[in-house]
């Protein structure tokens, strides 16, 4: 029973690392901005061209920022009070799980019998080696433009995860979480002062 104990600890802690895919979010702003003003957007063109990411991942990015506004009251148009634009960075991250548990075999002494005698310890188990994975961690930041003094009112940064997986529906799945946890963060809240 202990033997099936050292294996199925670590096995449940691994499943619980691998289901630990949330969104860390940052968001800041200017204190000075007057967020109920803003109405209506547009996305910033210049800002977006300089994003380092696949132009389908843009495509994607901007339609869960689009449906995220649009959710919030927010309207699109040629005239708008805010611009959006993102930003993205990403990092591989090297992942080393040494899964050296278990017990063996071995002497040692001890004081049995009166008198300090050999004696046999532990049993036959499980020594596991290293293993190594990696995975990819990116940064998305959407910025939010005041459109008449093209100064940044807002800003929101989504840190987690990203699944390299060649499944198109998860991908679109990771990028509208990172979105919608980033924006859940807008307006942000009221400044109480003593």
């Amino acid at each position: 029973m202990k033997k099936l104990k050292f294996l199925v600890v670590p096995l449940l802690g691994l499943l619980l690392l691998g289901s630990c895919v949330s969104v860390r979010v940052l968001a800041d702003y200017d204190k000075e901005a007057d967020f109920d003003s803003y109405k209506s957007y547009a996305f910033y063109k210049t800002g977006i061209d300089k994003a380092h990411i696949s132009d389908l991942d843009k495509k994607r990015i901007l339609t869960a920022i689009e449906s995220e506004m649009s959710a919030r009251g927010f309207v699109k148009s040629k005239q708008p009070d805010i611009l959006v634009s993102i930003f993205t960075l990403e990092k591989e991250r090297v992942n080393v799980y040494n899964n050296n548990f278990g017990y063996g075999w071995g002497w040692g002494w001890g004081y049995g019998y009166g008198y300090w005698n050999p004696w046999l310890w532990g049993g036959p188990g499980y020594y596991g080696g290293s293993s190594v994975s990696t995975d990819t961690v990116g940064s998305l930041y959407i910025d939010l433009i005041d459109a008449k003094n093209k100064e940044l009112v807002w800003q929101g940064r989504g840190v987690g995860t990203l699944n390299n997986t060649k499944n198109i529906e998860k991908k679109e799945e990771r990028i509208r979480e990172f979105v919608s946890q980033i924006l859940q963060e807008y307006p942000p809240d009221a400044i109480v002062s003593n």
